[in-house]
């Protein structure tokens, strides 16, 4: 009997993603391919936020942990070819001070 992957567990893979922002707003991208749009879900805090996106043989979850607080009410997250990409503002801007390397 074949079983669908519907009726089996998926494996559940972290994507590679990069974060990186400037003084006001922090920017997501995450890699997502052979998902569909309608199938992602993104929970977004405070202090970080946590995706699960299905496609048919394995399951991309994952959360990650932010340096700098963010307004989660205004984030804006698009998803165009397999790229997910999530901008959202601190909630204060960073301005950080410039450390010498010796």
């Amino acid at each position: 009997m074949d079983e669908s992957m519907d009726e089996k567990e998926r494996i559940g893979v972290v994507p590679d993603a990069s974060l990186y922002h400037d003084k006001d707003t922090y920017t997501i991208e995450i890699e997502l391919p052979g998902v569909h749009k309608k199938d992602i879900e993104l929970e977004a805090s405070e202090n970080g936020f946590c995706l699960v996106a299905p496609r048919e043989d394995i399951e991309y979850v994952g959360c990650w942990i932010l340096a700098h607080a963010i307004e989660p009410e205004k984030a804006n997250a698009t998803f165009s070819n397999g790229l997910l990409k999530v901008t959202v503002p601190l909630v204060e801007s960073f301005e950080g001070v410039k450390v010498a390397i010796k």
